[in-house]
């Protein structure tokens, strides 16, 4: 069957922050998510086994 033995497994996760915010507050949201996930308990869990990826979009 092969290595996972016909087991679904994630091995990627991709996550879209939808944020209430204005153009005026776009840097403050890139710096807090260019460092939030090295603060998140659940990113630091699964990072070694699933590859994380998160982006932003601005909506008014």
């Amino acid at each position: 069957m092969g290595k996972d033995d016909g087991i679904l497994v994630i091995r990627h996760i991709h996550v879209t922050y939808h944020l209430k915010a204005g153009e005026v507050h776009r840097e403050t949201v890139e710096r807090v998510h260019g460092m939030h996930a090295d603060r998140c308990p659940v990113y630091k869990t699964l990072k070694s086994a699933i590859d994380i990826t998160t982006e932003f979009v601005l909506e008014p």
